[in-house]
């Protein structure tokens, strides 16, 4: 177990049939607290033939499973071709999930998250599952074990962190402090000014979906959420794409909307002159 660290592998995801499957990589105590777990996710989500894979990052602090805080994506490569790598760099400070050297979601530790912060040590797993219930247009496509064995290849895994005695659940405050400040003032642990312009990049094109704009599950917006009023136009009250579809789609209809707008006054114009 860890407490605190960077934890990253190249991963290759199953390439056909893939409806229904879940590809997991992510840490989690929950086989030590079985009521109040800590959990910080990357899951890819199979689809359809000829659908592209999905994926979420979520955070769960203290047992907080109620209180998912999901975000969800597409990736602009296929990552069923070639091995991509995937991190999670976990801090006393800040969460931040990596694709390749793109950070694509960063939460910061406030007071008012309490518990829900991840706090206590965890181990990383990998699994490949079968989550038909969900994963698929919610439950509607089902895995389809005639095209079984799925397979997902892992290599290049790094952790770097504080190692813990599972038998030592509470660790001392300050047997991590050394590792802690080390890891902090790693390259991975502070997104620059030129990542985080790459990591907007990425939100408006590949995020549809955000827990921090869902105004039905949350009336009131979670703490951690640093709302972006530009990405927040984008997001219906549900907290998905305003326009469906994908990235290009929408930048296809707001092109279209301009020359409309263009257009209208253009003949504006012209009346007036009239």
């Amino acid at each position: 177990m860890y407490q605190h660290g960077f934890f990253s592998a190249k991963i290759k995801l199953p390439s056909d049939y893939t409806a229904g499957i879940v590809v997991a990589f992510y840490t989690s105590n929950g086989d030590v607290f079985e009521k109040n777990h800590d959990e910080l996710d990357i899951e890819f989500l199979g689809n359809i033939e000829g659908k592209p894979w999905r994926f979420q990052t979520n955070v769960y602090g203290n047992g907080s499973t109620n209180r998912g805080r999901e975000e969800r994506y597409n990736l602009w490569f296929d990552p069923s071709k070639e091995f991509h790598r995937y991190s999670i760099l976990w801090t006393a400070k800040n969460i931040i999930f990596y694709v390749d050297e793109v950070p694509i979601r960063e939460v910061v530790r406030n007071d008012a998250m309490g518990g829900d912060y991840p706090s206590k040590p965890m181990s990383l797993y990998a699994t490949i599952w079968d989550a038909s219930s969900w994963a698929t247009n919610g439950g509607k496509y089902k895995v389809n074990y005639e095209y079984a064995p799925f397979t997902s290849e892992f290599k290049d895994l790094v952790l770097d962190g504080c190692a813990i005695d599972p038998i030592q659940k509470f660790p001392n405050s300050t047997a991590c402090s050394e590792t802690d400040t080390w890891l902090e003032s790693r390259d991975y642990a502070v997104i620059t000014p030129k990542s985080r312009s790459a990591m907007r990049r990425f939100r408006q094109r590949y995020m549809y979906y955000s827990y921090c704009y869902d105004n039905v599950r949350y009336p009131i917006t979670p703490p951690e959420c640093a709302v972006d009023s530009n990405e927040k136009q984008r997001f219906r009250n549900t907290g998905r794409l305003r326009f469906g579809g994908s990235h290009r789609k929408q930048a296809r209809m707001e092109r279209a909307r301009r020359k409309r707008r263009s257009r209208a006054a253009a003949v504006s114009d012209d009346q007036t002159d009239m």
